[in-house]
């Protein structure tokens, strides 16, 4: 804001260095001592109106900031308890959208019915249709739960559907399942019966649903340090597909990818690393028990670390993106 002015009366560059040398060392004190000199500065100069508009933001913004109200004049916990709002708020949404899809209603039990059919899969070859009800696999009657986990487990060899349709039974060619993502499958999805569950245990389902999502997370990470994980990373790409992907699957689904997201977001950013929030609230606790705050060297040379980790994690997320979109 004072770059204008700055150029428009050279005079003022001495105050404004001070000012700038004061605000680098940490010398907050007298720099709200040399904030007087150049408001003073300013006034004497000759300036235009948008430069002169300029400098009076840029003052009251540095005014501000070293305010006794200013941010980091505030107790440890004070900071700590705004830094820390923000994933709180991903985290209650995500709660409360966990609970939502709970009361709406989620898939909780399989049926023989086929809800869809993929198009070029082996079922659309052999005439599998939408609303077909299998009743049997290679002659043998077969449990709703049991009919994926006989087909994964074919190994390539044929299988013959029977289904009913109309209120005929009609045997279907053989098909060989073939493999897709990581699994042996014929194409073809099996429709669920919807429950919906009452307020509090919604709100119990919710907190067991966000615990368990907070330990594969957890996991996760462990295992990207070590390298294990590292192909199921997805950058903003993948979390874009995905989420497309839940539209198309209907509301509750988005809500619940919503909701994951949120969570993600909450406990990605409470990592101990800056420019994160974690990163945040730990120099806070530590400025907290020193008594005094760190130099700002300190909190630039710490947050480039930090920045190039969570590039390098975007960075595997998009490579990762990149292949499951051109099929690698």
């Amino acid at each position: 804001h004072l770059g204008r002015a700055l150029s428009e009366a050279p005079e003022l560059e001495p105050s404004i260095r001070r000012m700038q040398g004061l605000l680098e060392a940490n010398e907050l004190g007298p720099a709200r001592s040399e904030l007087s000199s150049l408001e003073a500065a300013v006034a004497r100069a000759e300036l235009s109106e948008p430069a002169a508009r300029g400098a009076e933001r840029g003052l009251t913004e540095l005014g501000d900031a070293l305010g006794p109200d200013a941010y980091w004049r505030g107790r440890a916990w004070r900071k700590i308890a705004v830094i820390a709002a923000g994933p709180l708020t991903n985290l209650l949404f995500a709660f409360a959208a966990l609970a939502a899809v709970f009361m709406l209603g989620v898939p909780v039990d399989t049926t023989r019915a086929v809800e869809s059919v993929l198009a070029g899969s082996p079922a659309h070859a052999i005439g599998l249709r939408a609303g077909d009800e299998i009743v049997a696999l290679n002659g043998v009657a077969v449990a709703p739960d049991h009919i994926s986990e006989t087909i994964r487990a074919s190994r390539g060899r044929q299988l013959r559907l029977t289904v009913l349709r109309d209120g005929r039974r009609v045997a279907l060619r053989p098909a060989r399942a073939v493999r897709r993502d990581g699994a042996l499958r014929l194409g073809f999805a099996l429709a669920a019966k919807d429950r919906s569950y009452g307020f509090v245990e919604s709100l119990g389902l919710a907190s067991d649903q966000v615990w368990e999502v907070t330990k594969g997370i957890g996991s996760s990470l462990a295992g990207l340090v070590s390298g294990e994980n590292r192909k199921d990373v997805a950058s903003a790409v993948g979390i874009v597909q995905g989420s497309s992907q839940a539209v198309e699957a209907g509301f509750t689904a988005y809500l619940s990818v919503l909701a994951l997201i949120s969570l993600s977001l909450a406990l990605l950013n409470l990592l101990p690393l800056l420019p994160l929030d974690g990163g945040h609230i730990v120099f806070s606790l530590i400025e907290g028990l020193r008594g005094r705050g760190l130099g700002r060297e300190v909190y630039e040379r710490v947050s480039i670390v930090g920045l190039a980790l969570v590039l390098f994690l975007f960075a595997i997320g998009l490579s990762n993106d990149i292949g499951r979109l051109s099929g690698g």
